[in-house]
């Protein structure tokens, strides 16, 4: 059942990331984009399809291939890690932390480009995760769900209050900021994604290396110690991988909610308890749920665009009211 169903998301990827490099906001209609993909030497001389199909559908359908991927199985992480399935990936201040460092950049580092935010917003992201690590790390719970989650919300409001005062005198900051912070594809280049997918790479090989021991930590602390493993550093290797995902997916595209709490959900419908086939199907269906909201950004108030979080909004909005009055809550957190 779970290979059937990864195989049929895998099939359902495919088909969107061909329909995402066909349809965009421009002139070039499906007709002209097929044509360049399949060969045509008349497509492939048109600057203007060329333009279109390569340089700016195909980087934004790779980012959302990066970003779903790495929201999916840094919610699908953060879930099991602290036996919360309504947790989400905001909970350890990357977003915050994020978004602090763009406001700096954009107010006293004379950052101006799309290359420069994604980089301030690495690296805030990355601060921000560590100082949470640091922080949870000490004392006699070291590691625990709750200290993490509760270090990661304080250092966010901590970091929202900052970017809120520095952005009341900066009236062309507020400007570059609100339009990042909003959450889109649009203007993602190849040059971002070689820079961040190796990075994205190796928070993915973490997340596959933490899943066994994440595993042996739904069965309680105790057993877990039993069965070799230490429940603090397990959290705090689970911490790290998440951070580096999500670090890499707000640099991208800036701050997407809803989709590193959805697509776990789904995927423990299908898998169960196994954490290794979560995490897989949680890639999947957060890739096939960000290429669609993409394509629907395109196309519903054409030749405009939406950002693509306004339509996840939309649609994360009730089903996390329905998630959170389902009864059937209470067992739909990680093992």
């Amino acid at each position: 059942m779970v290979w059937w169903s990864a195989a049929g998301l895998l099939l359902l990827v495919l088909a969107l990331g061909l329909l995402s490099l066909l349809f965009g906001t421009g002139s070039t209609g499906p007709g002209r984009a097929w044509d360049y993909l399949t060969g045509d030497p008349a497509a492939r001389a048109d600057a203007q399809v060329r333009l279109a199909v390569r340089d700016v559908r195909l980087p934004r359908t790779l980012a959302a291939l990066v970003v779903g991927c790495c929201l999916g199985v840094s919610g699908c992480l953060l879930q099991a890690a602290t036996r919360n399935p309504l947790a989400e990936t905001g909970l350890l201040g990357v977003n915050s932390g994020a978004a602090f460092a763009v406001v700096l950049g954009l107010t006293w580092g004379g950052v101006g480009s799309a290359g420069g935010l994604m980089v301030c917003a690495l690296l805030g992201g990355t601060v921000a995760s560590a100082i949470v690590l640091l922080l949870a790390a000490s004392g006699r719970t070291a590691g625990s769900p709750l200290r993490l989650v509760l270090t990661g919300s304080a250092l966010g409001a901590t970091f929202h209050g900052l970017t809120a005062y520095v952005l009341l005198g900066t009236q062309s900051t507020f400007d570059t900021y609100r339009y990042w912070t909003i959450g889109s594809l649009a203007g993602v280049r190849l040059g971002d994604l070689v820079l961040l997918a190796p990075l994205a790479a190796l928070g993915l090989a973490g997340a596959l290396l933490c899943a066994r021991p994440l595993s042996a930590l739904g069965l309680g602390d105790d057993a877990a110690r039993a069965l070799g493993h230490h429940p603090g550093r397990v959290r705090l290797a689970v911490a790290a991988a998440v951070s580096l995902l999500t670090g890499c997916a707000v640099a991208l595209a800036g701050p997407i909610a809803f989709l590193g709490l959805l697509a776990p959900y789904a995927a423990r419908a299908l898998t169960g308890p196994r954490l290794a086939a979560q995490l897989v199907l949680s890639a999947l269906f957060a890739v096939n749920v960000l290429l669609l909201a993409d394509l629907l950004a395109r196309l519903v108030i054409r030749p405009w665009e939406t950002p693509v979080s306004v339509l996840l909004a939309f649609v994360g909005g009730p089903l996390l009211v329905w998630i959170a009055r389902s009864p059937r809550l209470s067992t739909a957190g990680a093992a």
